[in-house]
């Protein structure tokens, strides 16, 4: 073999290797021919025209994430705040990421930085305070719609820290504590208002119930007394029939009870110690007798009294 056929030889691999092309997973190559783009090789082998086609650009088709630097922000109510975050994009047409749009990481760099300054410079600084998760979604909409023409999706988009000057911090500190001392007082303000308004109503229960009470005792006291009235009544006609019909024990039954209600009150008379009885209490022992013989006749059978 000549030498002209080593040459040849040697040519002919270098074209094999030259039209073989191993893609990674997670990139796609753009292919030009003459320097237009013709197509886009997936991951895996792939062969192109040697001499005549060549890659242009190779694009990472992962998920990707940049850094938004710290930005000054003048808020709407003219609070100088730092604010820094991340952005997440992907790219889903690499032909379109290559060839729409120039250093594609700076270009949605920019333009979330310049996003971010006109969201949030149109709010309060207690608005982007309060509000991070609406901040970031209004920046996700408005980015991944500037960016869909390069092939991208900007798949989010987080705010990292808010940071407020200090003496800003710290006035807000001392707000946040008044604010605190103030619903403490009026807890406790309250607190002591249901107190006084259970203890009224507990005390004016006990009142009401203590009322009832009486009430109820006085009643039960008069139907007691009303009850004893009627039996003395009833004692009463009973003893006049007795003495209308010329029953003299009926007459003893009647002096004696009043000797025992007498010697009853001199009895429980308060310091008492001596009691001076009449000539006349002989006369009680014999109305006692009377009162014998008149039980006697009251629970004999068929007795009238």
């Amino acid at each position: 073999m000549g030498s002209f056929a080593i040459v040849i030889l040697v040519l002919a691999v270098v074209l094999i290797f030259a039209g073989v092309k191993q893609v990674p997973q997670g990139r796609m190559y753009t292919v030009e021919r003459f320097g237009r783009y013709t197509r886009t090789l997936e991951p895996g082998l792939n062969l192109i025209v040697p001499i005549i086609d060549r890659v242009g650009h190779r694009i990472n088709v992962m998920e990707q994430v940049l850094d938004v630097a710290s930005q000054e922000i003048i808020t709407r109510d003219n609070a100088m705040i730092k604010v820094d975050g991340v952005v997440f994009f992907q790219v889903l047409d690499p032909a379109r990421a290559a060839y729409e749009v120039h250093q594609l990481d700076y270009a949605i760099l920019n333009l979330v930085i310049t996003n971010i300054r006109s969201v949030m410079g149109s709010m309060d600084l207690d608005e982007i305070l309060s509000r991070r998760d609406d901040i970031n979604a209004k920046l996700l909409v408005v980015v991944d719609e500037a960016t869909s023409p390069w092939g991208t999706k900007i798949t989010r988009i987080e705010i990292k820290d808010i940071n407020p000057p200090q003496d800003l911090v710290n006035a807000m500190a001392r707000q946040m504590k008044a604010e605190r001392e103030k619903r403490a007082a009026i807890l406790e303000a309250e607190g002591m208002r249901q107190s006084a308004i259970l203890k009224a109503e507990g005390e004016k229960q006990s009142q009401i119930l203590k009322a009832e009470g009486e009430r109820e005792a006085a009643f039960r006291e008069a139907e007691a007394r009303e009850r004893l009235a009627e039996a003395e009544a009833y004692a009463t006609k009973s003893v006049s029939e007795a003495i209308a019909t010329g029953n003299v024990q009926a007459i003893n039954y009647f002096v004696a009870q009043k000797y025992i209600e007498a010697f009853a009150q001199i009895a429980t008379a308060e310091n008492q110690r001596v009691i001076m009885l009449p000539m006349e209490t002989s006369h009680i022992l014999g109305s006692l007798g009377g009162i014998a013989e008149l039980a006697k006749e009251a629970f004999k059978p068929g007795s009238k009294i």
